[in-house]
């Protein structure tokens, strides 16, 4: 029996500390497809979407390596900064990244077609990748504009009208501070 725990196991038990959302006109079969498209390889829009435009991905050095076990997945860096957990739930349509943050995309059916949300739910102050103030300069909108990135994309493959802009709640009080979450 294995005993390990799972990233999503573990981000299950949190709090969401940040979270936005956009709706896609497709079936959510669709666009779990392609939001969950992870394997061995380059970081793109075919592969690791949801980290496709991080700057590494962009110049080419971010590469996915398979995990542990099924559906876990490493994402390497070429450079400083540590690396990527990544696991995937195809059955619930969700994927979780670890790195600074640790955050969960999910797709879900609505009556629009498709909900992607993407809720941060744990910080890592001590990640190299980490930077003091982080909140501050406006992780909120970072998320909304990288999430509405990934939605632009998989309307073009599938064929659907772009989606609005993504929606955020408000941040919670006890924002990211030097020292991590309160």
């Amino acid at each position: 029996m294995d005993t390990r725990s799972s990233l999503l196991t573990e981000l299950d038990a949190l709090p969401a500390r940040w979270d936005v959302h956009g709706t896609l006109a497709a079936p959510v079969e669709a666009v779990a497809t392609l939001l969950l498209a992870v394997a061995e390889g380059r970081v793109g829009d075919d592969n690791l979407l949801i980290l496709a435009r991080a700057s590494a991905a962009r110049q080419g050095a971010m590469t996915v390596m398979a995990g542990s076990s099924t559906d876990t997945y490493r994402a390497e860096f070429a450079g400083p900064v540590g690396p990527v957990d990544i696991e995937v739930d195809r059955a619930r349509s969700r994927v979780a990244v670890q790195s600074w943050y640790a955050g969960v995309h999910h797709a879900t059916a609505c009556p629009a077609g498709t909900r992607v949300t993407h809720r941060v739910l744990r910080v890592l102050p001590e990640h190299p990748g980490f930077a003091a103030g982080i909140a501050e300069i406006g992780l909120h909108a970072r998320m909304a504009r990288d999430l509405g990135q990934v939605l632009a994309v998989i309307a073009d493959r599938l064929g659907c009208p772009q989606p609005a802009l993504p929606a955020r709640a408000e941040p919670p009080a006890d924002a990211i501070s030097s020292t991590g979450p309160t």
